[in-house]
């Protein structure tokens, strides 16, 4: 009994040990829990989509510190607990979170950036994430080999692919000195920078920043905010503050005024008034922004889902112009003509669109913005040129697209579609014969359709009945295509074409009853003279 005893005694022993150690671990796990555990009143939630619901921002931006561009206000490195504004790791991309993690391993500091955190106070999914970090592109391209892309001249920035996808890495910045090299740092008479490669600290960087509300650093790894210009209480009162001297600001990138009118439709937001006030005098300074960059900010603007709001706002700070300068001789002082009509319906139709998840070509809306215009150079070219309808549309339509290009440069694959809109204008017309059947298998119909049935709820009368007809005929079977066809024959029946002979061929027959009434009258003289 006694040998049995002792494995038994030893057996038991461990099992009180073992019982009583996993109570230790679950009672110390539980009050990590607790401890970490968000508050009542915070009031987190997270919908399906991943998008945050907050109403802690309310509860904890209460101060208000005026906005300086050389000296950083109350925030400091300790930073402010994310997870009070609902803001945690999993809320960011896991290819951020791994950028950063990777960066921070090897020693360097880094943190995601910008709008998407401001997306995330703001309950809105971010579009994408960004990272910024003070190691230099250079040391971001050793790091991450063959994965990193560096990009930019002025802004120089490196880009970590992911398949076809990418998250933007860019360096601290510093503000400009004297004693920089022009590929560091460069500007023009004007004030603008031509070359923003100076690199700094966490919070220069954060001075280099264009708006308070996306001045905002988040730190995955301790879950920590840094807000340096109380951007937290200018969101909580909606408003845009530009960080730094306004003027200033603008002259060194002019893009911030359409970045401002952005954020404003987008956000729902009001700009400051000392942000505000420079916007109208400076406006002209977008004439020395490239072309290329124009484009790109265009399309953010009109197809952000907030584009009738965009525009009028464009209009109202007299950027617009800026823009579209050759749209503005067709507008006038009460906005009732055909032109400024067909900008609001074609906006209007692009924001239905993008709000019920459907494609959007930029194309159509530059044809539809040029429709009017084009036709009235058309009228133009036909009563003082005398040229054809044809000929006509091809001048018009080249005049209008190198100025449009001009100012932003739409690339080749869009005007060539701009085309195809304007000229199956035309072809809507012709709907007699086989006519129809090429027009409705055009690549571009559907598009070109739109523009159409814009046109007849601006213009009405006959615009109205040609949209009907095409209406039917996409939704009719081959024999009802064959009744429309046929009712059109009866309404419009073709002209009886006159035919002429070929004078050539009737002078070549009037030579040849001569030359045989000839001989005929020189073989009866012979016949009368032999008979003599």
């Amino acid at each position: 009994m006694v040998r049995f005893y002792a494995p038994f005694v030893v057996l038991n022993c461990a099992r009180f040990y073992l019982k009583y150690s996993e109570l230790i671990i679950f009672t110390f796990i539980k009050n990590l829990w607790k401890k970490n555990k968000p508050e009542k009143n915070s009031k987190v939630k997270t919908t399906r989509s991943g998008s945050i619901v907050k109403n802690s921002l309310k509860e904890n931006t209460n101060s208000t510190h005026p906005v300086n561009d050389t000296n950083i206000t109350h925030c400091n490195r300790k930073g402010i607990d994310a997870h009070k504004y609902g803001i945690l790791p999993k809320h960011i991309h896991k290819h951020a979170l791994q950028i950063v993690e990777k960066l921070q391993r090897n020693g360097y500091e880094a943190y995601i950036v910008g709008g998407c955190l401001r997306d995330l106070l703001l309950g809105k999914d971010p579009k994408d994430f960004d990272v910024s970090t003070n190691a230099s592109p250079e040391q971001v391209q050793e790091l991450f080999g063959r994965q990193c892309r560096l990009v930019g001249r002025r802004f120089r920035l490196a880009h970590i692919m992911y398949g076809r996808n990418f998250i933007e890495v860019a360096t601290f910045r510093a503000n400009h000195e004297e004693n920089h090299n022009d590929n560091q740092s460069k500007q023009s008479r004007a004030g603008m920078l031509l070359r923003d490669n100076v690199y700094g600290t966490l919070e220069e960087d954060a001075q280099r920043r264009d708006f308070t509300v996306n001045a905002f650093y988040y730190d995955p790894k301790n879950n920590k905010i840094y807000d340096f210009f109380d951007g937290l209480a200018d969101l909580k009162a909606g408003k845009l503050r530009l960080i730094g001297d306004p003027q200033t600001r603008y002259k060194e990138d002019p893009v911030r005024m359409l970045r401002a009118i952005r954020f404003m439709a987008k956000l729902d937001m009001f700009l400051d008034h000392a942000t505000e006030e420079p916007i109208k005098q400076l406006a002209p300074l977008l004439k020395n922004i490239p072309s290329a960059r124009l484009f790109d900010e265009s399309l953010k603007l009109l197809q952000s889902g907030y584009g009738v709001k965009t525009y009028q706002l464009l209009r109202k700070y007299n950027l617009f112009a800026q823009l579209f300068p050759a749209l503005m001789p067709f507008f006038t002082q009460s906005a009732d003509n055909y032109t400024e009509k067909m900008i609001l319906t074609a906006l209007k139709s692009t924001d239905e669109r993008i709000s019920d998840h459907l494609s959007i070509n930029p194309a159509f809306l530059f044809a539809a913005f040029f429709w009017y215009p084009l036709r009235e150079k058309v009228e133009i070219l036909k009563n003082e040129g005398g040229l054809n309808n044809h000929d006509a549309y091809a001048l018009a339509g080249n005049e209008l697209l190198a100025a449009l290009c001009l100012r932003l440069s739409v690339p080749r694959r869009h005007t060539a579609v701009i085309r195809d809109i304007w000229f199956l204008q035309l072809q809507f017309f012709k709907r007699q014969g086989h006519q129809p059947q090429r027009t409705f298998e055009h690549s571009k119909f559907r598009a070109a359709y739109d523009l159409l049935a814009m046109r007849a709820e601006i213009e009405g009368g006959e615009a109205i009945e040609l949209t009907t007809w095409w209406y039917e005929y996409q939704q009719s079977s081959n024999s009802q295509r064959e009744s429309l066809l046929n009712t059109i024959k009866d309404k419009h029946p073709k002209k009886k074409q006159s035919y002429y002979r070929n004078r050539r061929r009737r002078s070549r027959n009037n030579a040849k009853n001569t030359k045989n009434t000839t001989n005929n009258k020189s073989q009866k003289k012979a016949n009368k003279h032999h008979d003599a």
